[in-house]
């Protein structure tokens, strides 16, 4: 037992460590003067079945102060009135297209063709691929510019403020940040070239068009469900920069309004964040466990050992919210937070045994490990 315990400490302190360092180096959006020569920029939004948000995202983009970009919209086969809201919201503005989606081609995962099609369509420099839930403040294109010309970033991915709700979001939602922040340090990112060090995340990717292409764009990533993170392992293997920030607000968005939405929305993803291994799952959901749950029932052994394990989790949790504008108060939840991703977890392993998710209407089959391996 006094081994555990000190696996416990060591893995917290380490991650505390992590936090802090991310907490004082994590790039943020923020006001910067652009270069004089400016790039063209193009905007690329897939949607389908977004009525309820589109009005909203195409309205956010016609006030940005940014001077040279176009946004092109695609309507990926939505069996609501996404197409007609957006034409409606455009308007008369040429600086928007709003595109009708092919078939879905076999082999193929439904946004990954979609934004096969609109890189097809695009004229820019830089091509920023974003959810059409994701809101972008009059200065957030101009923010991410400066970014990536500061950087000189081939692939620059920002982590949208995310909006949560109700209780499910506000549990769930915010460890994606916890993850972030706690587990990967962004200059180990930005500065080691291994493939492992490595994160993105698909509501916001930025390339130089000369690096997409040179990856492969979405044609070489077709198949994967995690395409974001197979982008930044192509990146990193052709020692071209990866670089993060957050959205501090400037890019924001709600994901999901539900736990039901929470919990299919993480469960589509969490296995090839694993790299499609079960195993691994299974590893990290009892690695998880024993940091953020085994210090609770430690009480009722050695009281005050528990309360300075537990204590550490609480800071942690709230050191990470802070930094990704969430709600502190809520890092008193941890525990529960972590039982709701092991049924996530679970609703992840059904799926992969029974066909693989499905989500607005598609099937996606099962992870396919060779996405993540693919040259």
């Amino acid at each position: 037992m006094d081994f555990f315990i000190a696996f416990v400490t060591f893995f917290l302190v380490l991650i505390a460590l992590t936090a802090i360092l991310n907490a004082l180096t994590f790039p943020r959006l923020s006001a910067r003067p652009v270069s004089s020569t400016l790039p063209l920029v193009s905007v690329l939004i897939p949607a389908r079945d977004e009525s309820t948000v589109i009005a909203g995202t195409i309205k956010s983009w016609l006030l940005q102060t940014y001077p040279h970009y176009e946004v092109i919209l695609l309507d990926d086969d939505s069996s609501d009135d996404t197409a007609t809201i957006a034409r409606d919201a455009v308007g008369n503005d040429t600086r928007v297209c709003i595109l009708d989606g092919r078939p879905l081609p076999e082999g193929w995962k439904g946004k990954n063709w979609a934004c096969y099609q609109l890189a097809h369509a695009a004229r820019g420099e830089i091509l920023i691929f974003t959810d059409a839930d994701v809101r972008w403040k009059a200065g957030a294109l101009a923010s991410l510019v400066a970014e990536m010309t500061h950087t000189r970033a081939d692939l620059l991915s920002v982590f949208p403020t995310q909006i949560t709700r109700t209780w499910a979001e506000r549990l769930v939602v915010p460890l994606m940040g916890f993850v972030i922040i706690g587990y990967l340090p962004v200059m180990a990112v930005h500065y080691i070239p291994w493939p492992v060090f490595s994160a993105a995340i698909g509501q916001c990717l930025a390339f130089r068009r000369e690096a997409y292409e040179a990856i492969g764009g979405h044609g070489a990533v077709r198949d994967a469900l995690v395409e974001d993170m197979v982008f930044a392992w192509k990146i990193k293997r052709k020692k071209m920069r990866l670089r993060l920030a957050d959205g501090a607000g400037l890019v924001s968005t709600r994901m999901y309004r539900n736990w039901r939405e929470v919990r299919n929305g993480f469960a589509k993803s969490v296995l090839g964040g694993h790299a499609g291994s079960l195993p691994l799952l299974l590893l990290s959901t009892l690695f998880h466990w024993s940091l953020f749950l085994f210090p609770w029932f430690w009480l009722f052994f050695d009281p005050m050992q528990a309360l300075i394990l537990g204590a550490l989790n609480v800071l942690i949790r709230a050191l990470t919210a802070a930094v990704t504008r969430q709600r502190v108060i809520d890092a008193l939840f941890l525990p529960i937070s972590v039982l709701l991703m092991t049924v996530v977890a679970a609703r992840a392993v059904q799926w992969h045994f029974t066909g693989g998710p499905r989500w607005k209407g598609r099937a996606y089959g099962k992870f396919r490990k060779q996405s993540r391996i693919a040259p």
